[in-house]
């Protein structure tokens, strides 16, 4: 008796995701996916071009890493095809700011904490809805020990710097924030 209800409970969660994953695709007109990106069906390829870093201070790396960065997203986590040239979807820019500073005072005027920031200008544009093209800046940061150097803890807050970056980037070309 236990089973028989299991295999009708199971069967019927089944049905259902089956008809739900059928009212959601038939006849939709923009493609969806698990990431929230929503992307017109006559929207296929993607051009990112290299981010130039414009900053006074130049980490070597820092340029190559947000480009990949952004090209890994919108690549793996929508359908699109990344183009050199051309593109029914642009996104170009250029890291404007790379600058640290102390935060936190203390009562002796020593700094408990820096602040690692990083500034992308970024221009993106839609040829299929001009509307949805836009030119805007972003700004991130993080925050690490006074008692550490910046050049050994630079790594791991680019990183983490990087992926907010590149989340707020996606979220406002693909996800309509």
């Amino acid at each position: 008796m236990i089973s028989t209800n299991r295999y009708i409970k199971v069967n019927h969660i089944l049905a259902t995701m089956a008809f739900l994953t059928i009212l959601l695709t038939s006849g939709c007109k923009v493609n969806y996916s698990f990431t929230g990106a929503s992307i017109p069906p006559e929207v296929k390829t993607i051009n990112i071009r290299y981010f130039p870093n414009n900053a006074t201070l130049v980490v070597p790396t820092l340029s190559q890493t947000l480009t990949d960065a952004l090209r890994d997203k919108f690549t793996s986590e929508t359908s699109l095809v990344l183009v050199n040239q051309g593109g029914d979807l642009v996104l170009e820019g250029s890291i404007i700011s790379y600058q640290t500073q102390p935060v936190a005072i203390q009562g002796d005027d020593q700094a408990a904490l820096n602040r690692l920031t990083i500034t992308v200008d970024v221009t993106y544009t839609n040829t299929f809805d001009e509307s949805m093209s836009f030119e805007s800046k972003f700004s991130r940061y993080s925050d690490y020990s006074s008692s550490q150097t910046l050049t050994s803890v630079q790594e791991g807050l680019i990183e983490e710097i990087n992926t907010m970056l590149v989340e707020d980037i996606f979220n406002k070309a693909v996800i309509n924030w």
